[in-house]
């Protein structure tokens, strides 16, 4: 979406608020227009779909840049965002189930949602429910709250689940 600037703004009347984000009240454009240039500033419209549509006052340069700078920031946050794995398998010791619990913990804590995947082996294919079962034990260790995505689902060789931290 591009911001509508100066004299490309077409409505009556609009919503001024200045640099430090301070209401200036309601003005025709004209006016609104003249105060901007007579502070050597622009008039950039924030916010099209209100009645009436509200422009600030400041420079395009200074606008644009912080908009961009805005704009990598969600880009980057997103990112951050990602779907983490941990391969757990049900023979593991214990010791190798804490060293992945703590692993998805730090996962959870940063934000991330966690698919975890118990692989079955061999005949242990033929007893999904006690994979099932060593599932619902990991998950029950994961000391961070967390919640499911979607109950576990059959994957083929054994068993997966997303995880998210709760709110």
């Amino acid at each position: 979406m591009t911001n509508r600037v100066n004299e490309q703004i077409t409505t009556a009347e609009v919503r001024v608020v200045n640099d430090a984000n301070e209401g200036l009240g309601i003005m025709a454009i004209s006016k609104a227009i003249d105060l901007a240039k007579e502070q050597g500033l622009d008039l950039i419209e924030i916010a099209p779909q209100a009645t009436p549509p509200v422009v600030k006052i400041m420079s395009f340069d200074k606008f644009r840049y912080q908009k961009e700078k805005d704009d990598k920031k969600q880009q980057r946050e997103q990112k951050s965002k990602d779907l983490k794995q941990v391969r757990i398998s049900p023979r593991a010791a214990k010791n190798d189930l804490e060293i992945k619990i703590k692993r998805t913990e730090e996962f959870l804590e940063k934000g991330h949602r966690v698919e975890i995947n118990l692989f079955l082996k061999g005949r242990e294919k033929a007893h999904k429910d006690w994979g099932l079962k060593k599932m619902e034990e990991f998950l029950q260790m994961i000391k961070v709250p967390h919640q499911l995505a979607a109950p576990p689902r059959d994957a083929g060789r054994g068993y997966a689940v997303q995880i998210y931290k709760k709110k």
